[in-house]
């Protein structure tokens, strides 16, 4: 068996820069108001799950109960969860909108001459 390479097609070439884009700030600052919104939206989800239950004795005690629907509660996690998401991907938005910068090609260094 001969040891040849095989032929491999060309790599392509790298994609110049792409993760640095200034407007992915933008973006994060929508992902900010939509992560607040949820969070607004949850609290009117979670004051939606509780009901208040008072009922009167054969004794005359009161006593109070709270009902928590499910159906609510669980869209009020749902919807802390989105603004958790949308939080997170805003700030990897706005480090990659700020902190990635083409790097600058270092000189060649001289060889000293004896």
């Amino acid at each position: 068996m001969s040891e040849t390479e095989p032929d491999w097609p060309p790599e392509p070439a790298p994609a110049p820069h792409r993760l640095h884009r200034p407007r992915r700030a933008i973006v994060a600052v929508v992902e900010l108001v939509l992560a607040g919104l949820a969070v607004w939206t949850a609290t009117l989800a979670w004051s939606a799950s509780v009901s208040t239950v008072r009922v009167r004795a054969s004794d005359g005690a009161e006593l109070t109960s709270y009902h928590y629907a499910g159906n609510w509660v669980l869209a009020a996690i749902a919807l802390g969860l989105v603004a958790t998401l949308l939080l997170v991907d805003a700030v990897r938005q706005v480090l990659l909108a700020v902190r990635t910068r083409p790097r600058k090609p270092k000189p060649e260094a001289q060889p000293a001459h004896g």
